[in-house]
């Protein structure tokens, strides 16, 4: 077995077909038929199943993919260190974030990586279930997340801060009057909330859970800048971390008491790149809110 046989099963699972995979590894179709056909019978096993519609892989199939995943990323990780040893950074890093967190460090601390390391490719994005962010820093795709909590994760986890969350009110809401709003106060109000799998809303449960009934939806988004706006015209309020507030909304931004925090955590795989530890360090160099006060109620 070879790491570009690996490579060739995952995109041909990621595309559900030969000549998409082929087209997408940018070779011959025959070279990726022949490999993953050779990979199957050298494992004596069925990765894939043939049907109408395309490839789609076996119960095994799905086992071998994930440690397969694993394999591949350790593999680039492992080039990129050889290549920092040469004063270079190249290949793709793979960033996600808990939704909201970050909106405005993750963003800086990027743009200075790319701009030391001109030929290292970025992908990132957000993603809303924190139970979801887990199992990809687990399965080993990710070179690093920011996140809450990840007490199951083997990876190594960096503390860099706090997000704290506010309340976001919509133009001439009385509580605007006020430099701090109190939950309990905000507890009968229509909220701008998010999916239901997602950990923002969560967070929102969780803090009125003890400042009367259930809150009550005005509406469902799936991003925090979204969320902001609706709130902004009217529609209801709605509680984000106070990062992910886009510009032109500060002022109908408010502190909430007692104040609701969540950490923010770095999770690296181990060992992790150069590239990853590059980040991390101008991460480091970001603005974070303080520790939690007294006051604080931190939602985990």
């Amino acid at each position: 077995m070879s790491l570009r046989q690996f490579e060739y099963a995952l995109a041909v699972a990621e595309q559900g077909s030969v000549t998409a995979a082929a087209e997408l590894l940018r070779v011959a179709q025959p070279s990726v038929s022949q490999q993953i056909r050779g990979l199957e019978r050298e494992l004596g096993v069925e990765l894939f199943t043939r049907t109408p519609t395309g490839l789609v892989p076996t119960e095994v199939g799905r086992a071998f993919l994930r440690e397969a995943e694993v394999a591949v990323s350790a593999s680039r990780r492992a080039r990129a260190t050889a290549r920092a040893g040469a004063g270079e950074l190249v290949g793709e890093l793979v960033v996600s974030a808990q939704l909201g967190f970050g909106s405005r460090q993750l963003p800086d601390a990027l743009g200075a990586l790319r701009r030391r390391f001109p030929r290292l490719e970025v992908t990132v994005f957000e993603e809303p279930s924190s139970a979801e962010l887990e199992k990809l820093c687990r399965r080993g795709v990710l070179n690093l997340a920011l996140m809450a909590a990840c007490e199951r994760s083997s990876a190594d986890a960096h503390h860099l801060g706090d997000e704290e969350f506010v309340a976001v009110l919509g133009a001439g809401h009385p509580r605007l009057a006020a430099d701090r709003v109190g939950l309990r106060e905000l507890a009968g109000e229509p909220w701008v909330r998010f999916d239901r799998d997602s950990a923002l809303d969560g967070v929102l449960v969780s803090v009125l859970r003890d400042s009367g009934p259930a809150p009550v939806t005005a509406a469902r988004v799936s991003q925090t800048a979204t969320a902001v706006r609706w709130a902004a015209q009217g529609l209801g309020v709605t509680l984000v971390p106070a990062s992910a507030v886009p510009p032109g909304h500060e002022h109908l931004v408010r502190p909430v008491f007692p104040a609701v925090t969540q950490p923010v955590i770095a999770v690296l795989p181990r060992p992790a790149g150069p590239a990853e530890t590059a980040l991390l360090g101008l991460l480091r160099e970001q603005t974070w809110s303080g520790p939690a006060r007294p006051d604080t109620t931190t939602v985990s």
